[in-house]
């Protein structure tokens, strides 16, 4: 089996980039709780494909520490923003955000 050339540093921050923006659109143009948390989510995946790819790169092990630590901030941030949006749902029966702008029951 041939050995194939390691892939660019620049190609992983390009991949990053567009999962970033993709992230940014969806967060700012969707409507629903739902998809603005998971656009959050997405956002966090990228600045992590940064942390590691630049790791990887310069040989440390910086990046990857530092995405372990965003990896734990977005696992509670689940937790809670999951438990919240819970809530918001069970009160008002809606996850639109027109419609959940307000904070009065």
């Amino acid at each position: 089996m041939p050995h194939l050339p390691p892939v660019p540093l620049s190609w992983y921050l390009i991949l990053s980039a567009i999962l970033f923006a993709l992230g940014v659109a969806g967060f700012l143009y969707r409507k629903s709780i739902l998809t603005v948390f998971m656009s959050i989510e997405l956002m966090l995946n990228a600045v992590n494909l940064s942390f590691v790819s630049f790791s990887y790169e310069l040989q440390r092990i910086d990046g990857h520490i530092y995405s372990f630590f965003v990896m734990v901030v977005a696992a509670a941030e689940a937790a809670v923003g999951l438990a919240i949006i819970l809530t918001i749902f069970k009160n008002r029966g809606t996850l639109q955000i027109d419609e959940v702008d307000s904070m009065k029951l």
